[in-house]
């Protein structure tokens, strides 16, 4: 039988199409499959790149504690809030001035400054009460005050660091103030020496502490008001004058009448954890003033 060259040919050419059309759709599926790897691949990267956030984010915030002495106010954002009705919360980490071992309690530092006989040991005991202040631990230069609160499900212990105001006390200073997370300033509103003073008080202070809530106070506000009205204001302007160069809150304050003792507190806890302040500036002379 005799074959034709162009038969051959032709059949040349089918074999040849036909081996080009499974290598072509043998590439294709390769393509395929290699796509399918890849995504897979990614996929699978992502879900281990997620796994890992998420596990670092839970680590983080089971340790997260409310407040960080170190850092800025502005960390301060939100009270761990308790449910009754669910699990206690995480046990978190005391600050450094932790000195109670509870695991539901956030300890806030606080120092208190200013010349001798001013009356800040009696604006403390006001706040604290006379029972805790018959429990004050006493040191050389410094006494130390607690005052515990339940604010909004979580309670806060305060620790008031009062630095006596002599010339020995100095050495004091950097203990007290370090970690705080507000440092109140106090002078007496009928003794313009003591006014003049706190400049140097707040120079100190913020040599080891740049981020704690400056708060300057006049104590003694019903003693202040019998002085005749051209040196209320005098001192007002005066006092106001130095709130504003320290960036500082001004209150006028009477431990004896209980005049804005728990303010200055209330407005520490609102600064610090974002809660609403509804207290307006009073700048009328002859009355407490609150200016910030």
């Amino acid at each position: 039988m005799v074959v034709s060259y162009k038969h051959l040919d032709l059949r040349r050419n089918k074999k040849a199409c036909s081996m080009a059309k499974i290598i072509q759709e043998t590439t294709r599926k390769m393509s395929q499959l290699c796509r399918k790897i890849v995504q897979v691949d990614l996929r699978w990267g992502v879900l281990k790149r997620v796994s890992f956030v998420g596990n670092l984010f839970r680590f983080i915030w089971n340790r997260l504690v409310v407040c960080s002495v170190a850092g800025s106010p502005a960390q301060y954002r939100k009270l761990p809030l308790r449910d009754p009705s669910s699990s206690p919360p995480p046990t978190a980490a005391p600050t450094s001035t932790g000195y109670d071992s509870d695991s539901d309690l956030v300890n806030l530092k606080i120092s208190l400054l200013g010349d001798c006989h001013i009356g800040k040991t009696t604006f403390l005991i006001k706040y604290v009460g006379d029972e805790q202040e018959k429990r004050s631990l006493q040191m050389e230069g410094l006494n130390l005050m607690d005052k515990t609160l339940s604010v909004e499900g979580a309670r806060i212990s305060f620790r008031i660091w009062d630095v006596a105001g002599d010339k020995r006390s100095l050495d004091q200073i950097p203990m007290a103030c370090k970690d705080a997370v507000a440092i109140l300033i106090m002078f007496d509103l009928t003794s313009r020496c003591t006014l003049n003073s706190v400049v140097g008080w707040y120079s100190e202070a913020r040599k080891w502490n740049q981020s704690a809530i400056p708060i300057l106070i006049g104590t003694k506000f019903d003693d202040f008001v019998r002085l005749p009205p051209d040196v209320q204001w005098t001192i007002v302007t005066q006092a106001r004058a130095y709130a504003r160069a320290m960036k500082a809150t001004l209150f006028f304050s009477s431990a004896t009448h209980n005049i804005n003792v728990n303010k200055i507190f209330k407005f520490i806890m609102a600064k610090l954890f974002n809660l609403p302040w509804t207290v307006e500036r009073n700048l009328t002379v002859g009355e407490p003033i609150i200016d910030f």
